[in-house]
């Protein structure tokens, strides 16, 4: 039952170390930061976070190889991991926003499963030649400094199917990313068991991590306005990808149409009390860990509590280590 933190890359550089510490010294197994489009890219905060932290684990959720070619990927998350002494994941995703920068991935869940394995290779330090259509090797050279560890664990960030099957080969966790919904869980569950048996794995070697917006705060209606702002954001984009989820077009249209002009009270209109608690963490400490609980009930490995944690980032982080953490683990 493992609990991490997400932080959105939008701080300044030196708060990033403090927060780290600060949700290590509560006992959460891992910090993530994000890498979306038009933020800070991750690779400076996890740099921050690996020297002001000892035993927590450090990851991305999720970096794109369409705006960050798998060769600065692999070097990058492999100085982090030095840094931080061998506890550092990559997340892979094909990435949300694309077409702000005019980027139309082609064969999207081919193009990613060659990137993921053309970022293994490197780390591997192979010098063999890596064919592929989208991210080849020419070989004969690889990255030319000694490595931490080759063994990167990976993650890959997706609610398809056929992009799941894709990497199968390569990833220790498929994240759900902007869901809290229980039922979704099973569902990939036995996507992710079909898929690995497919490719000679253990399903079990391969868990589940659920994550979303989270507002805790002891108001718990306070918390619920809030979050549902804040959820506007990425609604528009997930909500038709959960299979298990039917929104009606009419809703999902007025979301996306109030979403693009940046009228984030509209779109929280349009979030009912259902979607929210599908979509996001909110309440008060007491019910924000009973939603993380029916997770883990379904099924998932790892829950990650994302940004921006409460009304104000330092008190939703203190309430989560403090009276959400402790609940879940009978303390």
């Amino acid at each position: 039952m493992k609990l991490s933190i997400a932080l959105q890359t939008d701080k300044p550089l030196a708060a990033y170390g403090p927060l780290a510490a600060q949700a290590e010294s509560h006992g959460f197994d891992q910090v993530t930061v994000y890498n979306d489009m038009l933020y800070q890219p991750a690779w400076l905060p996890l740099l921050e976070m690996a020297r002001a932290t000892r035993r927590v684990r450090l990851g991305v959720a999720a970096v794109n190889p369409f705006t960050c070619h798998p060769v600065n990927i692999a070097g990058n998350i492999a100085l982090i991991d030095e840094a931080a002494g061998g506890r550092v994941s990559l997340g892979l995703a094909r990435g949300a926003w694309l077409d702000f920068v005019g980027v139309a991935p082609r064969q999207p869940a081919r193009a990613l499963a060659e990137a993921v394995r053309c970022v293994r290779h490197l780390l591997r330090r192979d010098p063999a030649p890596l064919a592929g259509e989208f991210f080849p090797l020419a070989g004969g050279d690889t990255l030319r400094w000694p490595l931490l560890r080759s063994d990167i664990p990976f993650l890959l960030g997706s609610w398809g199917a056929q992009t799941i099957r894709a990497c199968i080969a390569e990833i220790a966790e498929v994240k759900i990313g902007g869901s809290a919904n229980p039922d979704v869980v099973p569902y990939f569950r036995r996507v992710i068991d079909a898929a690995a048996q497919q490719a000679g794995r253990a399903g079990d070697e391969i868990g589940i991590v659920i994550g979303a917006v989270c507002v805790v705060d002891e108001d718990g209606a306070a918390a619920r306005a809030r979050a549902r702002r804040e959820v506007a954001l990425y609604l528009p984009v997930v909500a038709g990808l959960d299979p298990t989820v039917a929104v009606e077009p009419d809703r999902l249209a007025q979301l996306r149409a109030a979403a693009a002009r940046y009228d984030f009270t509209a779109a929280a209109a349009l979030v009912s009390d259902d979607l929210l608690r599908r979509f996001a963490f909110a309440g008060s400490p007491a019910e924000v860990a009973e939603q993380a609980a029916a997770l883990f009930a379904a099924g998932a490995s790892r829950v990650e509590f994302g940004t921006p944690h409460g009304l104000t980032p330092a008190q939703g982080l203190h309430l989560l280590g403090t009276a959400v953490l402790p609940r879940l683990r009978g303390g």
